[in-house]
């Protein structure tokens, strides 16, 4: 995937797997190499960043990439059927469900619609926990590309512990958990965790960043 982004990156993508025959290989049955949870902003275009093709990516996605009860179904149907050996969870930078978060930390927030609100409310706390380490005192002092950096290794997390099918195979080293984060301006996708790629046993504590 990190050869295919930076194809992208470059300009000089393959648009592999994307033809009528691959469209008939694939009509009956697939067999994807990874599954991406990602946001739904319209710039993350996930077989195009990534420079794949029909089949090749099990996509969920959803405004600010929340873990919720159909996401997590969704990954365990790709883990546990699909037998897919790679979950990738990707945030990007200028994102406007972190943005909403953020906002809605002042006091004098205006309030949102209230689907809106259930949505983003799980950002909430990473806006929170960065306002308190970097001593923000508005939310217009928060960082956002900081608290999109929290709020991913939150989702890593909450995706180990909400599913035992998906942390069970991360423990058995059946599957890997990569978060990153998608440049917008770059095209770059840089990872940020990685959960059982590398360790022994994973779980939640065993998150490792990269720089």
């Amino acid at each position: 995937m990190l050869r295919g982004n930076a194809r992208f990156v470059a300009g000089q993508p393959n648009h592999p797997r994307q033809d009528v025959d691959r469209r008939a290989e694939t009509a009956a049955v697939q067999h994807p190499r990874a599954v991406l949870f990602g946001c739904s902003d319209s710039r993350l275009a996930a077989e195009i960043i990534f420079d794949k093709g029909l089949g090749d990516l099990f996509v969920v996605r959803n405004a600010g990439q929340v873990v919720g009860e159909s996401i997590v179904a969704s990954i365990e149907y790709a883990v546990a059927i699909l037998e897919v050996p790679l979950v990738v969870v990707l945030a990007h930078d200028g994102c406007g469900a972190v943005r909403a978060a953020i906002d809605g930390t002042a006091i004098d927030a205006a309030p949102l619609p209230p689907h809106i609100w259930r949505l983003i409310a799980p950002i909430v706390p990473a806006a929170r926990h960065v306002a308190v380490e970097t001593g923000a005192a508005r939310a217009d002092d928060i960082d956002a590309e900081l608290v999109g950096r929290e709020h991913l290794r939150n989702t890593v997390a909450d995706i180990l512990r909400s599913s035992e099918l998906i942390s069970s195979a991360v423990a058995e080293g059946r599957v890997g958990i990569v978060g990153a984060n998608y440049r917008l301006a770059e095209g770059a996708v840089v990872p940020i965790v990685t959960v059982g790629l590398d360790a022994d046993a994973p779980t939640p504590s065993h998150l490792e960043e990269q720089q």
